[in-house]
């Protein structure tokens, strides 16, 4: 079967694009005036239509009591000459009003119609009592009438009045309420079209200072106050946007500088071994300790790179920690053991206090975490401190980890940034081997990945770094 191609298939979608706001509002109210104007034509209309109806009804019901009354004198012994001219006077005192009476066999015992009209009104039934129901149109000789065929006793009354001058006026008036209702519409059209054009002059403005954003320019804002109370919301949304698409922007260039920072150094101290290595003959002793050296730095370089490359997997939710119980104590205490040399050498002690229930999540994962907190703790601690690792559970049911130690305060400005990568409480400081700055991101990666929250505080001394954890459904750690 025959396949769109790349082109033709844009060219589709362009075409199933939806019709604009402007052209729906001005279509859905120029639509519900022309039917409103309709439907008020109609309902005049028909209104005038009873009304000339109801006098055509007013006229004939005289000269049918005058007619009832001659007949039924004439049933009582009247001569026909009376009746005769019983009838015509009737005629006479009615202006254009036609009647035609005949007898139980049919003759004619009077006739004042029009030419034709009796044998037009034959093919109604004859009915015993003039009302609104018994009338009926009928057309002879280019003319129009209103009437009903009367059945007196034995006798049957053919009663009719002229109605071409209600007609006209009738058609006068429907022309005239069409072209009123088309006016009407077309201006009603007219008005919602600039009614919205100018309702919407508010997000024309929005969108001419949207396009005034770009990297250059993510300084732009809009005021809330200035616009509909409808678009309040919009562009609050909009500032908000912008708010975190600079702030990424920042971060993004500070983490390209960092990046470059932290590779140039050791592929600086890289080259500058190399070329004292290369600058005269060596023996392999001093060969084999530039190799050394050099593996060092890759090493940090390595680190460095798969810490970023889990940190480009964590910000993508690319990370799917395992789901296994995880008792946090053991963990704690068998990084103890790993880092007590180091404290030692540091002067600087460790202790754990209370106990935790188990979780659900990633051991390796868990215990990356706290191995990134503990060596922060640790690094940051003067000689003679003791660096502490608190469990608990929060208010809200969660497993509490904190790690706190004695020292230099943090300023309340840094603390929401400390687990941003690269991210250094004071920028002219060099790290000088102790680490690439993305320990604390890894730790907040791999918290959130297990559905739980990081924080820092500071004051009087004292730090602390907190992670909170959901815990497993099963029964506590005994």
């Amino acid at each position: 079967m025959p396949t769109l191609e790349p082109g033709a298939a844009r060219i589709g979608r362009r075409a199933r694009r939806p019709a604009s706001l402007a052209l729906r509002v001005t279509a859905w109210v120029g639509l519900a005036t022309t039917l409103i104007f309709l439907v008020a034509a109609w309902a005049v209309e028909v209104s005038i239509e009873e009304h000339f109806a109801g006098q055509d009804l007013g006229q004939l019901r005289p000269v049918a009591q005058t007619l009832r009354v001659a007949l039924d004198d004439a049933a009582a012994g009247a001569g026909s000459e009376a009746l005769q001219q019983r009838f015509a006077e009737t005629i006479a005192d009615h202006h254009e009003v036609y009647f035609r009476v005949e007898d139980a066999h049919g003759r004619v015992l009077f006739d004042a119609t029009p030419p034709g009209l009796a044998a037009r009104a034959r093919a109604d039934p004859a009915v015993a009592q003039l009302d609104a129901r018994a009338l009926r149109i009928w057309t002879a000789s280019g003319r129009s009438y209103r009437g009903a065929v009367l059945r007196m006793d034995r006798d049957t009354v053919i009663l009719a009045t002229a109605i071409d001058y209600h007609l006209r006026f009738l058609a006068a008036l429907r022309r005239a309420l069409w072209l009123g209702t088309l006016g009407a519409s077309a201006f009603s059209v007219l008005v919602a079209w600039l009614a919205v054009r100018q309702g919407h002059a508010p997000i024309r403005r929005i969108g001419a200072r949207m396009r005034e954003v770009s990297s250059e320019h993510l300084d732009v804002r809009l005021d809330p106050d200035k616009v509909p109370v409808e678009l309040a919301g919009l562009v609050v949304s909009f500032n908000a946007m912008l708010e975190r698409i600079g702030q990424s922007f920042e971060r993004l260039s500070n983490f390209s500088a960092d990046i470059a920072h932290e590779l140039r150094t050791p592929v600086t101290n890289l080259r500058t071994q190399t070329q004292v290595a290369l600058s005269r003959a060596r023996s392999a002793d001093d060969y084999r300790e530039i190799l050394y050296s050099n593996l060092e730095e890759y090493e940090r370089m390595s680190a460095m790179i798969g810490d970023m490359l889990f940190l480009a997997q964590a910000e993508h939710q690319l990370i799917r920690p395992a789901q296994a119980e995880v008792d946090l104590v053991p963990e704690v205490g068998e990084l103890f053991e790993y880092f007590e040399a180091w404290a030692e050498e540091r002067g600087v002690g460790l202790e754990t206090f209370g106990e935790a229930p188990r979780i659900r999540g990633d051991r390796a994962m868990l215990r990356r975490a706290l191995s990134n907190l503990l060596s922060n703790a640790i690094r940051h601690s003067k000689a003679g401190a003791t660096v502490s690792v608190r469990f608990g559970i929060d208010p809200a049911g969660w497993l509490e980890v904190r790690v706190e130690n004695p020292g230099v305060d943090i300023p309340a400005e840094h603390l929401p940034h400390l687990f941003e990568r690269f991210y250094r409480v004071d920028p002219s400081r060099q790290r000088n081997g102790e680490g690439a700055g993305l320990g604390l991101a890894i730790v907040k990666s791999i918290v959130e990945a297990h559905g739980g929250s990081v924080g820092a505080m500071s004051a009087a001394g004292h730090t602390r770094f907190w992670m909170r954890l959901p815990l497993a459904r099963s029964s506590p750690r005994r």
